[in-house]
């Protein structure tokens, strides 16, 4: 019987030499040398998985340990359930707290105790814990198993890479998107005068400029209509900033690790992300995650930017706004003239195995199980849970285009495919905590958006010299290497 327990490339990396040395990385598809699984074979991967795990647990009796963020049962258990109907194999769940599941799974590093056979870290996570030995490196079964177009019908997957080789699969489709109030967009009075005032049509902004341009317009508190909902919360507000940075044609990092967050750029990036504060609502500085949803479902504001979890309360019957949304990519900036857009993928759970399960094999044929196109589809469909679209059969689900409605689904599905990646560096955590904490103090008015800057910087240069710099540049490497065509070319 199930027990459950609660607690409160193929996109395969090639290696192509680099200046000094240091090898550099990209993500090629590796077509050749299968053992099982061909090319056409993505239609019933899930099939097929399922018949090698159950050859495998042959005359033994096998259950795997699955470790969760709380809250994404329905999203896990449907899929196990059909696997054990397959294999006979049977499952625990362990749920944790989301914002924890990663330390519980980098504790298990240390402590060997063989908690469980399978995690969902959050994918920004990836390269500390491959780092730490838990993760089992996945290149050998996937070279075994994974058919060659698996990951090609992925619509991110660069997470799921540290170095070149693959730790995981990508299960939940976290890219950032804007969400407008379409109402207020279609008005006829305020779109001729924000037209007659700013010079150009009120519609779906293309930068961050228009953006806020259009919070201001829109921001009249004392008839109780505010111009956006954007985050303003210490954890939160560096993504805004993360997308404002990028829109203005850099990395954050140098080839040789220097940061560049500190320039002109990045300066000017965080002044008018400071600027657009004084046109949100009150509780942008105080609401978390789930406040925000009701609060911008209240119909009383202009925009807000926000995820697949976003949407799914948006349009459900407790929201006034169901129905009345108009998507979005983050907005862009105009670079040497032409027009860049930066979606950002910020989250995401993956499934990975642990490197002290006693079935890494079993455990990695149901993560290819769970995550290919006809189970991850079911994990999509829970309306309560976490798991957001990630591949092309996700946008053509009944239930799922119920779920998040189709004019979402076209904005979230270009958003995926265009998306540039967090920050995925072993200390990762600590990279962003210091660039949170500055930013929020710049925000708060208690730093200069300059000092914030150069405080994160300096920073960043202390953490990249600990982690080890050479190391680190070959992760940055690849990481670079494989920023969307489209937006790469356009960066410096």
């Amino acid at each position: 019987m199930t027990k459950i327990r609660t607690r409160g490339l193929t996109r395969r990396a090639l290696m192509r030499g680099a200046g000094s040395g240091i090898a550099a990385y990209a993500v090629a598809p590796m077509l050749a040398g299968r053992a099982s699984a061909q090319a056409g074979d993505l239609a019933t991967i899930h099939e097929t998985a399922a018949a090698a795990a159950k050859k495998l647990a042959e005359g033994r009796s096998v259950t795997l340990k699955i470790l969760q963020p709380s809250g994404s049962l329905g999203n896990v258990k449907p899929v196990a359930d059909r696997f054990t109907e397959a294999t006979g194999i049977k499952f625990d769940y362990i749920e944790v707290p989301l914002g924890e599941i990663n330390q519980k799974v980098l504790l298990e590093a240390v402590s060997k105790s063989g908690a469980f056979d399978i995690a969902l870290p959050a994918t920004f996570g990836i390269p500390d814990l491959a780092e730490s030995g838990i993760l089992v490196n996945l290149d050998q079964y996937a070279q075994k198993y994974e058919p060659a177009d698996y990951q090609k019908d992925a619509l991110y997957t660069i997470g799921d890479y540290y170095k070149g080789s693959l730790y995981g699969y990508q299960t939940d489709g976290d890219t950032y998107l804007m969400f407008y109030n379409k109402p207020w967009l279609d008005d006829d009075a305020e779109r001729k005068g924000f037209a007659d005032k700013n010079g150009y049509e009120l519609k779906v902004p293309d930068t961050w400029q228009e953006l806020d341009q259009m919070l201001a317009w829109f921001h009249r508190p004392d008839k109780g209509k505010f111009g956006g909902a954007l985050f303003r919360t210490q954890y939160f507000i560096a993504w805004e900033w993360w997308g404002r940075f990028h829109a203005k044609g850099f990395y954050p990092l140098a080839d040789d690790l220097t940061p560049q967050i500190n320039n002109e750029a990045g300066v000017a990036a965080l002044e008018e992300l400071i600027a657009a504060s004084q046109y949100l609502y009150p509780g942008a500085k105080t609401n978390g995650l789930f406040e925000n949803f009701e609060a911008f479902g209240e119909g009383d504001k202009f925009a807000n930017i926000g995820w697949g979890g976003t949407q799914k309360f948006l349009n459900s019957d407790k929201s006034k706004i169901k129905g009345k949304l108009a998507f979005g990519d983050m907005p862009g900036g105009l670079v040497n003239g032409e027009l860049v857009r930066t979606p950002y993928f910020n989250w995401g759970w993956n499934y990975i195995v642990s490197s002290v399960s006693p079935e890494p094999e079993i455990a990695y044929l149901y993560t290819l199980f769970a995550a290919s196109p006809v189970l991850s589809t079911i994990a999509v469909r829970d309306p309560a849970g976490y798991f957001d679209p990630t591949r092309n059969a996700h946008y053509e689900d009944a239930e799922i285009k119920r779920t998040y409605s189709p004019e979402f689904l076209v904005a979230h599905k270009a958003s995926m495919i265009n998306s540039i990646p967090d920050l995925y560096l072993k200390g990762q955590g600590e990279y962003f905590d210091e660039l949170r904490v500055n930013i929020a103090a710049a925000d708060a008015g208690t730093k200069t958006a300059k000092a914030a800057l150069d405080d994160t910087a300096a920073a960043w240069a202390r953490i990249t010299r600990r982690m080890g710099a050479r190391s680190q540049e070959v992760q940055w490497r690849f990481l670079k290497s494989n920023y969307p065509a489209g937006i790469r070319d356009k960066l410096k």
